[in-house]
């Protein structure tokens, strides 16, 4: 229903974690047959999963989540190769646990992106090559592989990505690409990486929005065109809606953000106002109507879940609450927010 309302504006994807693309929770691949053409894998594609220890390649799961993909006619997005985090600590060590060189985590680099999408290569269209390596101010993330390999690791990752598979979509994936600093920094990485010829194809703006952010929408069109006048595609990526309070001082998306639960902070244990409902079901109308005035520049707006009860803002930045950031709830029917987007839509 879902796909068929949004029609040729744009591709809608979901992502999946493991008992929905393994069948194991049979009611998420109903809804996912139904509304969606395109799947991202939430957990099963990054490094800690698919090397968790150097040179032994686990794929028996990455596989049940291609397999499904290939299955349905689905596009597949892979997720994703190059990442501060959820990758594991012998990545930037040496053997006696020292910082590696820039030799041997460029080796290390290259070893896991020609193998993870050498081995899908024709299969999965587009992947993260590089994910949230650009801070709030514009500037690149400090990590490991800035401070081993040095500013071209950017370069690297994607020049090793398109040498395993030259047909594959290249993607940058970031947060809080409204805000103008951030916004303004990833557009010159794109710049210069285009400058060099390196192959990117696109950014992944991360949706992870909420009812009140980003405040102005004027903001999410600006990066929208500002990506787009760059050359590249754009996708509006891991899009949810947080319906709670936020306990800090500034919204993001940082996975390490952590909170100790205090329950002014989960006001909504049982259900969710008929306010709240409605506030976020005129939020995601709104937005899908950006989308759609914006959509000769949209590729795909991929949704951060099927259900209310998988999403990871149960869980971030404070562990234990009860969130209904998406579109279906915890028995995958469809929300008021759906059939707005619905009529957003068709309007």
């Amino acid at each position: 229903m879902l796909k068929e309302s949004i029609g040729n504006h744009f591709s809608i994807g979901t992502s999946l974690n493991k008992d929905q693309f393994t069948g194991k929770d049979e009611k998420a691949v109903k809804v996912l047959k139904e509304n969606f053409n395109s799947i991202t894998a939430e957990n099963a594609m990054k490094w800690m999963h698919l090397q968790e220890t150097e040179g032994r390649f686990t794929f028996e799961t990455a596989d049940r989540f291609v397999g499904l993909g290939r299955e349905l006619g689905m596009f597949i997005v892979g997720h994703t190769l190059v990442w501060h985090n959820q990758t594991p600590e012998w990545v930037f060590e040496d053997d006696s646990g020292k910082p590696a060189d820039r030799e041997t985590l460029l080796h290390r680099m290259r070893e896991h992106i020609v193998t993870v999408v050498g081995r899908y290569k024709g299969m999965v269209g587009g992947w993260d090559v590089v994910n949230e390596a650009v801070s709030a101010d514009g500037t690149l993330r400090p990590s490991r592989w800035l401070d081993i390999i040095g500013v071209d690791y950017i370069t690297k990752a994607f020049e090793f990505a398109h040498e395993a598979d030259p047909g594959a979509e290249l993607y940058y994936n970031d947060y809080s690409l409204v805000d103008p600093p951030k916004r303004d920094g990833v557009i010159r990485l794109v710049g210069d990486l285009l400058s060099q010829g390196v192959p990117i194809h696109g950014v992944g703006m991360q949706g992870h929005w909420a009812l009140d952010f980003p405040v102005r929408s004027d903001y999410i069109e600006a990066s929208i065109r500002g990506f787009s006048d760059c050359g590249v595609n754009v996708m509006i990526t891991e899009l949810d809606v947080d319906v709670l309070p936020y306990p800090g001082a500034d919204r993001g998306a940082d996975v390490s953000l952590r909170y100790d639960y205090q329950s002014s902070f989960d006001p909504y244990p049982e259900t969710l106002p008929d306010e709240i409902r409605q506030r976020l079901a005129d939020r995601y109308a709104g937005l899908f109507r950006i989308f759609k005035k914006m959509s000769d520049r949209i590729g795909r707006v991929t949704i951060w879940g099927i259900s209310d009860g998988y999403s990871w803002l149960n869980n971030w930045p404070m562990r234990g609450r009860t969130n209904y950031p998406l579109l279906f709830d915890r028995d995958y029917k469809p929300k008021q927010a759906f059939y707005e987007v619905l009529r957003s839509m068709s309007a």
